[in-house]
């Protein structure tokens, strides 16, 4: 029994540090923009700060300075993942507290409790940052599936008949037809320098 115990509390503070680094990660939504091997760049956007890079090793991070100019999603995602770390922390404590081999928590009887204690804030934890997740991963794929979100298909050619917009479609919130639009200048090659 005593080595379930320890394998399942392995398995949680593994968890916990999965957890730890996937919030920290600035991985969570990759842009790639290449038009010759040369001047491929890459976008790393994160919950707390964006990063540029390109082909040449150029690679710069920006934070977000303020709470307020970042999206309502990336906030609830961050709310929610804060929330997953805290709860995974303090489930590993009371993991490591009901586990029998050690001397803290009492009779076997309270250490069962604090055992099932233990595992039920691990369920809360996994939940938050799989609802986290699902969130972000939802908005992205939204937005990658929509035909008139504009903010990342900008810098890319146009390809006339064999793209879903036909040539004389005009862009939300400009003037102008898509072909003769300016790219965004989110992804100039001086964006986070």
């Amino acid at each position: 029994m005593s080595r379930a115990q320890i394998s399942a509390l392995v398995c949680g503070v593994g968890g916990f540090g999965a957890l730890v680094a996937a919030t920290t990660s600035n991985e969570w939504k990759v842009t790639t923009r290449a038009s010759s091997v040369i001047t491929a760049t890459w976008v790393y956007q994160g919950l707390w700060m964006n990063c540029a890079g390109n082909a040449l090793g150029s690679f710069h991070c920006r934070p977000h300075f303020t709470i307020f100019k970042v999206e309502g999603y990336i906030q609830a995602c961050r709310g929610l993942m804060i929330a997953a770390v805290s709860l995974g922390f303090f489930g590993s404590i009371f993991a490591l507290f009901g586990m029998k081999c050690t001397k803290v928590g009492g009779s076997d009887k309270t250490k069962a409790k604090i055992a099932c204690l233990a595992g039920i804030v691990f369920i809360l934890s996994g939940l938050c940052s799989m609802t986290g997740c699902s969130l972000y991963a939802n908005k992205i794929t939204t937005e990658f599936f929509d035909p008139l979100f504009m903010e990342q298909k900008m810098g890319y050619t146009y390809n006339g008949p064999t793209s879903v917009m036909s040539s004389r479609t005009k862009y939300p919130g400009g003037e102008g037809d898509f072909k003769t639009a300016s790219p965004s200048k989110q992804f100039d090659k001086n964006a986070y320098v």
